[in-house]
């Protein structure tokens, strides 16, 4: 395998964690948390971050300058506009992790669960849109990413 062929067979398998991951919350952590009241909900998901905010976002963003890389040079060959359509993808992922569920995580960190205030807004409903919307995006990436690799 050439250099090209390793950096696109890379950028597969981080797109395709950070998809899979993502599917994975949707698909089990989110309905758990929906099911809970609120103050298991803010106690689990304070739980649930720990480890999410200094991984993925260097997953992402490594993927993302991955595909960036193959989609600007000709080592991307005929692939170049998959890799840098999955390249907006991903940067997409991050933008909306960024500014959508990040800022909840936030806010739900600030939370005591023994005391939640009355006037409390429940942001599970608004996370879970967030979240999905990064989910599609991620999982159109490593879609994409596969079909680059296919091309080289």
């Amino acid at each position: 395998m050439n250099g090209p062929a390793v950096l696109a067979a890379g950028v597969c398998v981080t797109s395709g964690l950070v998809a899979g991951v993502l599917f994975a919350v949707a698909l089990s952590v989110l309905p758990a948390l929906n099911a809970m009241p609120p103050d298991r909900y803010v106690h689990a998901h304070q739980l649930l971050g720990r480890h999410w905010d200094p991984t993925m976002p260097v997953v992402v963003l490594g993927s993302f300058a991955a595909d960036t890389a193959l989609a600007a040079t000709p080592a991307g060959g005929r692939g170049w506009p998959v890799f840098a359509a999955a390249a907006v993808l991903l940067l997409l992922v991050s933008v909306v992790s960024h500014f959508g569920n990040v800022p909840i995580n936030r806010r739900v960190k600030g939370v005591d669960p023994e005391a939640i205030p009355p006037d409390w807004r429940d942001p599970r409903p608004l996370w879970r849109r967030w979240h999905l919307a990064r989910t599609v995006l991620a999982v159109v990436a490593a879609a994409l990413n596969a079909a680059g690799l296919a091309l080289l």
